[in-house]
């Protein structure tokens, strides 16, 4: 197949240190390439991949300085991919709702997979407009807000096995990955550790141009980073993450939100290290209670917790991940949803309505 991933520009593809999304577009996109399909990556300049290169902007949008207005890049990006779409058999795009009226012009194939949250208030205004879009959620619960759309897959991520290292004896402390927000709970974890009596390991990024993320940050978290249980590392590239991960006793997971999909924890799975988390979003579909860790809804339930994670046995937290969460399934997943999509655009194709019936759409599970 002639494949076009549209990546979002924000980070690199792969990200030198957070940005799940891009990782996860790189993943498919060398998978893909490995099995012999023709890919075409649009992306930031300073992007690393097998497939071709398109490079839309120099470098990734939140690393230079120089960027006013991203958006212009947004639309620069979507413009170069459907000029050409006639060059492609189907393309994936991760760049939610920009690329909608685009897809509408051409008649290549557009599938968009979405990464981020659904229940915002303004997003069925546009989403309404283009419900016949083909979407692809990254878990069943993402799709609660907007059961109306056309769904046609639901398809895990998969991570690459190969960049994670197993740990199998576990160091003495708990650690947190990932952004300072409140949505994340890191106000939690600390709380967790404080209870429990375990060091606790902060290896996340605050972004400093997003002002509620910092006046949480200075009121509820820099007060905490003098206890001596707390360790504060700042921001850590994959290779540094992934070593963490495999030393860790677990990972704190209390997030407050509907997430989409919670990478990180399955990324430390991959390393052997069980997760706590707090029953929200995808971490149901996710998370298997005393097979991968445990989940609750308090503080004192994700506190018990942490005593019982040495009854986890950390290979098979590996094995969990390996079974369903690797880059081969995803991309067997969603070479499905293409070939799929291809037939059913091509001349004299029957053409079928969308179905409803999720147990057929669970692509994955």
């Amino acid at each position: 197949m002639r494949i076009a991933q549209v990546a979002p520009l924000w980070e690199s593809v792969p990200p030198t240190a957070y940005g799940g999304t891009e990782r996860v577009v790189h993943w498919l996109t060398e998978e893909l390439v490995r099995r012999g399909h023709e890919v075409t990556l649009f992306a930031s300049g300073d992007s690393v991949t097998s497939a071709k290169l398109v490079p839309v902007a120099p470098r990734a949008l939140w690393h230079d300085p120089e960027i006013e207005d991203p958006f212009t890049w947004v639309i620069r990006e979507l413009g170069m991919v459907f000029e050409q779409a006639d060059q492609f058999d189907i393309i994936h795009s991760h760049v939610d709702y920009f690329a909608f009226p685009f897809a509408r012009l051409v008649k290549t194939p557009v599938v968009h997979t979405l990464h981020g949250r659904l229940d915002i208030r303004d997003l069925p205004a546009v989403y309404g407009r283009y419900r016949d879009q083909a979407f692809v959620s990254i878990s069943n619960s993402q799709r609660a807000p907007l059961p109306f759309l056309n769904w046609v897959a639901t398809v895990y991520h998969g991570l690459d096995l190969r960049e994670y290292p197993y740990g199998p004896e576990p160091e003495d402390f708990l650690v947190f990955v990932g952004r300072i927000s409140p949505e994340k709970g890191l106000h939690w974890a600390i709380e967790i550790a404080k209870r429990s009596g375990r060091r606790l390991v902060i290896a996340a990024k605050l972004n400093t141009k997003h002002p509620p993320d910092v006046e949480y940050f200075e009121k509820y978290i820099r007060p905490e980073l003098s206890h001596p249980l707390v360790e504060f590392i700042g921001e850590v590239n994959q290779a540094e993450k992934v070593e963490l991960l495999s030393r860790a006793y677990a990972f704190l997971f209390p997030i407050d939100w509907p997430e989409p999909f919670g990478l990180a924890p399955i990324e430390a799975l991959a390393c052997g290290c069980p997760v706590i988390a707090r029953r929200r979003g995808s971490v149901p579909e996710l998370m298997r209670d005393g097979l991968t860790g445990y989940t609750g809804e308090t503080l004192e339930e994700l506190t018990a917790a942490v005593s019982l994670i040495e009854k986890v046995d950390r290979a098979a937290c590996r094995r969990y991940v390996a079974e369903r969460f690797s880059v081969q399934r995803m991309a067997d997943d969603y070479e499905r949803v293409y070939t799929r999509l291809i037939l059913g655009s091509a001349p004299g194709a029957e053409a079928r309505p969308p179905t409803r019936e999720a147990p057929v759409l669970r692509f994955g599970s």
